[in-house]
């Protein structure tokens, strides 16, 4: 069995799309799977959604995406895991090659990534540069991850001291077993947090990570671009 892992903290706008991406594409899989959304805590209509969509729904109160996705794994039944965030569509192709890869030997992987929306100069630059340097050390992105539930549980699951990275130190513990796989084509993700916060606010936030490195990384009031709890509202007609 496959099984979707999806974290949820108030995505009642996003999780609909996430959900109907992830059905299509283990369909397309043809094979036997389940969607866990762990709800974190949400105070709109994130759990009805998923519920209504066929998903079994963890509820827990945690406030850290490492925790939150590993509890997803304790409650997950199946032997292959795909970390999927609600804010991120899969396709078909995602799903396959992912499976591929694991039954060709490769411990884990993920996917390179592109936004759902136009965004600014600055920020295209900046992913730019960012995917050139992360995905040349074939890191994975938490947004989009799979592999096997040995693996996953040898490698000591999502790194808990860490309010964000943590995907960075799994694919790095993934890696001491064995060969890990960046996909070709690409996830779509949000680009909310650009639509949501200014240039100077987002560059201020990931500087303070680089020059304070791990420290930045266990401290959840230093990552307000990840734990504001901001939401967009929908565009009505």
């Amino acid at each position: 069995m496959l099984s979707f892992i999806v974290p949820a903290y108030n995505e009642e706008h996003e999780l609909p799309g996430a959900l109907g991406s992830i059905h299509a594409a283990a369909h397309a899989a043809d094979e036997p799977y389940e969607i866990i959304v762990v709800n974190d805590d949400s105070n709109d209509a994130t759990a009805d959604i998923a519920e209504a969509a066929g998903a079994r729904v963890v509820n827990v109160h945690l406030r850290q995406i490492a925790a939150v996705r590993n509890a997803g794994a304790r409650a997950a039944w199946g032997e292959i895991f795909f970390f999927v965030d609600a804010d991120t569509r899969i396709a078909p192709v995602h799903v396959t090659a992912g499976l591929q890869a694991l039954a060709t030997g490769f411990a884990g992987g993920s996917a390179r990534l592109v936004l759902d929306s136009a965004v600014p100069f600055w920020a295209r630059l900046f992913l730019r540069v960012f995917c050139t340097i992360y995905f040349a050390a074939n890191l994975g992105v938490g947004a989009f991850m799979f592999m096997r539930r040995e693996s996953f549980e040898t490698a000591g699951g999502f790194d808990e001291q860490y309010f964000a990275g943590e995907e960075m130190y799994l694919t790095i513990a993934l890696k001491k077993s064995g060969r890990f796989k960046i996909l070709r084509d690409p996830i779509t993700t949000s680009a909310r947090k650009v639509r949501m916060h200014s240039g100077r606010h987002v560059f201020r936030q990931w500087a303070g990570m680089m020059l304070s490195g791990k420290r930045s990384l266990r401290r959840r009031d230093r990552l307000g671009l990840w734990y504001d709890g901001k939401r967009e509202q929908p565009v009505r007609n």
